[in-house]
């Protein structure tokens, strides 16, 4: 097998796990990727339907990421109560993705639960549940955004903006799974210990 050869298979690699993408912005990054190295396999094979074809699909994508970074979203949060019909119907919907974030997850409200939706464009993208243990502390019960919704854009709306307005000092949340662990990383949380039990903690600044 030659060294063009494995470059073509890698290309056909490539845009086949980009289509496993949750994400539409990974999913656009990757099979840009894809779509131009199998393009440059066919322009060096000198196959035209193949380098045209893939250079098209590259330009598509190209197109729809300038759309996807350029565009303006409208965030805004939902409260709701913690009997809402529809936050139930939500966390039943998507009970095996929020265990796979969460394991731990368990919503047994009380009075100091606040339950809040985060909507993309009218979108409810994610869902928000805190308890707060003090006016200015809170612990995360659950953090979770919906696939193709998972840019880390609702948690900085969340964090920087929203807990920053309600006066929020500190807010604990448990790790998780590897990868909640990675995303509470991102948004700036530090892993401490308290009462022999890991948790992470933010700084709202």
């Amino acid at each position: 097998m030659t060294l063009l050869e494995i470059f073509g298979y890698a290309a056909s690699v490539i845009v086949a796990i980009s289509l496993m993408m949750s994400s539409i912005v990974k999913l656009r990054i990757i099979n840009l990727i894809g779509s131009s190295c199998f393009s440059l396999y066919g322009f060096l094979i000198d196959a035209m339907p193949v380098f045209l074809l893939n250079g098209f699909i590259a330009l598509i994508n190209i197109y729809y990421l300038m759309q996807i970074f350029g565009a303006k979203e409208y965030f805004r949060i939902l409260e709701v109560k913690t009997n809402s019909e529809y936050l139930s119907y939500f966390l039943k919907f998507h009970e095996k993705e929020i265990q796979k974030f969460i394991p731990t997850f368990l919503f047994e409200p009380n009075e100091n639960y606040h339950v809040m939706f985060v909507l993309r464009d009218t979108v409810p993208a994610g869902v928000v549940i805190s308890e707060y243990l003090d006016d200015d502390l809170v612990y995360m019960k659950l953090d979770f955004a919906i696939p193709g919704y998972r840019d880390f854009k609702m948690g900085n709306y969340v964090f920087a903006e929203i807990f920053k307005q309600k006066k929020v000092k500190r807010i604990y949340s448990d790790p998780g799974s590897v990868k909640h662990e990675a995303y509470l990383r991102k948004m700036g949380f530090v892993k401490t210990q308290v009462l022999d039990k890991v948790i992470y903690c933010l700084e709202v600044k």
